[in-house]
């Protein structure tokens, strides 16, 4: 089947390399979240703005990468990228040439880091704690890749980079949530060697449910000095 006509096709060598974003990045990070939604059926629930985004994930001064919300960007690059220490997580070389790869929206996801680079996926990580371990965690909100570059090895090396920091910086473990009719995604993360645990639950406040409880402790102050 021919490419649409709009799509760039990636052949022979193209380089991978997850970087830590910044605020030039937002628009593709909301469009990819929006792709996300779509995907786990649940756009009736995203309300991402890049305004957000921006005054969240890349706040003056920045926190150092994996003490605070860190946001990481896939790019693909059809040149050679040369790792840069101050901001590259990971990077690798891989082969299309037995089977190129059109990406229709290769424009729409060209990377600010220009060269001809496109962003293919994101992942967004922050700290958090175990109390068993006595130890800090990592928290992996959300790891995607775009269809056109999935079951290329890319979510592997995204999660595998994320896991080999935290298990560098002392961290204890990472942790992540899949949705329970997503089968390839559970065998994946299986495959990984994580432990899928079906004997929790997510417990969640958000929205008017959690708006009622604000003021709630200047009411338990008032009640505390009464008694």
């Amino acid at each position: 089947m021919a490419a649409p006509a709009n799509s760039t096709t990636f052949s022979g060598d193209v380089w991978a390399e997850l970087r830590l974003a910044d605020a030039r990045d937002v628009p593709h990070i909301h469009s990819l979240i929006h792709q996300m939604a779509e995907f786990e059926l649940l756009t009736d629930l995203f309300a991402a703005t890049e305004e957000l985004l921006t005054s969240t994930l890349f706040p003056s001064p920045t926190p150092p990468p994996f003490t605070s919300f860190t946001a990481l960007i896939l790019d693909l690059s059809p040149s050679p990228v040369v790792p840069d220490s101050s901001s590259t997580i990971a990077s690798r070389r891989f082969d299309l040439s037995a089977s190129p790869l059109a990406d229709p929206e290769a424009a729409a996801f060209a990377s600010p880091r220009g060269g001809g680079r496109v962003t293919a996926g994101f992942v967004i990580c922050f700290p958090n704690y175990s109390t068993f371990l006595s130890k800090p965690g990592l928290y992996v909100e959300d790891i995607f890749v775009r269809a056109p570059w999935r079951r290329r090895g890319l979510g592997r090396m995204m999660l595998s980079a994320v896991a080999g920091r935290a298990a560098e910086i002392g961290m204890g473990r990472v942790e992540w949530c899949v949705l329970d009719w997503n089968k390839n995604a559970i065998d994946f993360y299986e495959g990984m060697g994580a432990d899928v645990l079906p004997q929790w639950r997510i417990c969640r406040l958000t929205g008017a449910a959690l708006d009622k409880y604000k003021g709630n402790q200047e009411e338990a102050a008032d009640g505390k000095a009464a008694a």
